[in-house]
């Protein structure tokens, strides 16, 4: 039968104390013989405390190093580690010996590279002589830079990059060693001293001018979608005004895509030139336009693709004719007698139409005595046009009309001797000469010049988007 364990005589004595807690927690069992124990206990050790003091009233002395002064302080400085704004270092530095000689002057770095910024290119004498440049080698400079560029046609904001070299009297400046500056966007200047004088280097820069093509939808902001694209701010600004002249910007739709052509140069060296609007197109939608700027008789216009340009001028032509009798008194053909002729005569084949010379609204359209046929209209303001002799009239009083909208047809009725408009211009209600204000004209390419613009609209509608890959297309 196994036997139980025997346990130690020690384990045995201490058995009793193995849950007994020296120094209860006095935040639990508030208010038990364990808690009172133990506030006892607290109250203990903190008498014992107070009987091992010296007292307030006696105070314990200690002792302060007198602080460092002289090469002691030095030394201990120089090895301390603190911030670098108080001049600590690391390390002990020596005394200087008999070996060290002073210095008569201070010595001079032998070449400074140096930046300068031109203001304009006509002030690169100036600019040189504040970097140190002397009065002999800049005006050198400068005359070597006007035979390769003029001065004026270097950008402000130029970069200079100056190397100056050592000088043997610090009463006298450097010597320019070398200088280098982008003179234009294709060309590098370098000046280096070469013996004993200075020499002027050119260093053309390849330049590939293939137009930017971007294209996007318009969606709820022409602009901002342009922008948003790519596009640079003048030439969006150039191609919403170009298309102002023929549709409405703002009935063009979202689903509408506008497409940009933008002049740019890029160099060899990487960097990028935009320049003006080349090319102006809407397509994607009902509202097709293509437009290109094109230069007539040293003025530059917009032509769309089959060339015709801008329409100018205050009123449309009512009819397409010739004048045949103007505005004035004149001999009637039919009375016989001088009378005032208080309007224009445009002669043209029976039938042609009539068109309305401006907006407006129909006043009166129907029969008016020796007018025959006749439609009067008003345009706002104290202008109103009058269309006589007509063979048809195609509107009704109070319709309002649209500008070159046909109201009628070329007639012959009333007093007349053959068919043509009669159009009369009323200013405040008085008959004025309607030749006293122009009338729309719309230019057109034709011949060569049609030839021309054609084969430019072709090249640049084959320019691929995001770049371009036709050479000739500026």
């Amino acid at each position: 039968m196994p036997r139980a364990p025997i346990e130690p005589p020690f384990s045995a004595r201490f058995r009793r104390f193995s849950d007994f807690d020296l120094v209860p927690d006095l935040g639990a069992q508030i208010g038990s013989v364990t808690w009172f124990r133990g506030l006892a206990t607290c109250l203990g050790l903190c008498a014992v405390t107070l009987l091992l003091a010296p007292g307030f009233e006696t105070p314990i002395y200690g002792t302060v190093p007198a602080p460092l002064t002289g090469a002691e302080r030095d030394a201990s400085r120089a090895q301390a580690i603190k911030p670098l704004a108080l001049g600590a270092t690391t390390g002990r530095r020596m005394a200087a010996t008999s070996l060290v000689a002073p210095l008569a002057d201070t010595p001079e770095r032998p070449i400074l590279n140096l930046d300068a910024k031109l203001a304009s290119g006509d002030a690169l004498l100036g600019t040189l002589q504040r970097s140190g440049v002397g009065k002999t080698d800049a005006s050198a400079v400068s005359a070597l830079v006007t035979r390769a560029v003029a001065l004026g046609e270097i950008q402000p904001g130029t970069m200079l990059d100056l190397t100056l070299g050592r000088r043997t009297d610090k009463a006298q400046p450097r010597p320019l060693e070398k200088l280098a500056f982008r003179a234009r966007f294709d060309l590098k200047l370098e000046v280096a001293r070469s013996g004993g004088g200075l020499a002027l280097k050119q260093v053309p820069i390849a330049i590939d001018n293939t137009p930017l093509r971007i294209q996007g939808a318009i969606g709820s902001s022409l602009y901002r979608s342009a922008r948003a694209a790519g596009a640079p701010a003048k030439a969006v600004e150039a191609y919403i005004r170009a298309l102002a002249s023929r549709v409405p910007v703002a009935r063009l739709g979202s689903d509408c895509k506008f497409d940009i052509i933008v002049k740019q140069a890029r160099a060899a060296t990487g960097e990028v030139q935009l320049g003006n609007l080349m090319y102006a197109g809407v397509n994607g939608c009902t509202s097709k336009v293509q437009l290109l700027p094109w230069d007539q008789n040293g003025k530059t216009s917009w032509f769309d693709g089959a060339g015709r340009g801008n329409a100018t001028g205050a009123m449309a032509m009512p009819a397409n004719g010739r004048f045949s009798s103007g505005f004035g008194m004149r001999r009637h053909p039919i009375l016989g007698f001088t009378r005032m002729h208080k309007g224009v005569d445009i002669a043209a084949p029976w039938g042609s139409p009539v068109f309305a010379a401006s907006d407006g609204v129909v006043q009166f359209a129907g029969r008016s005595s020796g007018y025959g046929n006749f439609i009067k209209l008003s345009h706002g303001g104290p202008y109103g046009t009058g269309y006589g002799h007509l063979s048809r009239i195609l509107v009704r009083s109070g319709q309002h009309v649209r500008r070159g909208q046909q109201i009628g047809a070329v007639g012959n009725t009333g007093l007349s001797t053959g068919p043509h408009l009669h159009y009369e211009l009323y200013k405040n209600g008085a008959a004025v000469n309607p030749r006293s204000v122009s009338f729309t004209s719309t230019q057109q390419l034709t011949g060569n010049d049609l030839g021309a613009f054609k084969a430019k609209l072709g090249t640049l509608l084959r320019v691929p988007v995001g770049h371009g890959a036709v050479k000739d297309a500026d």
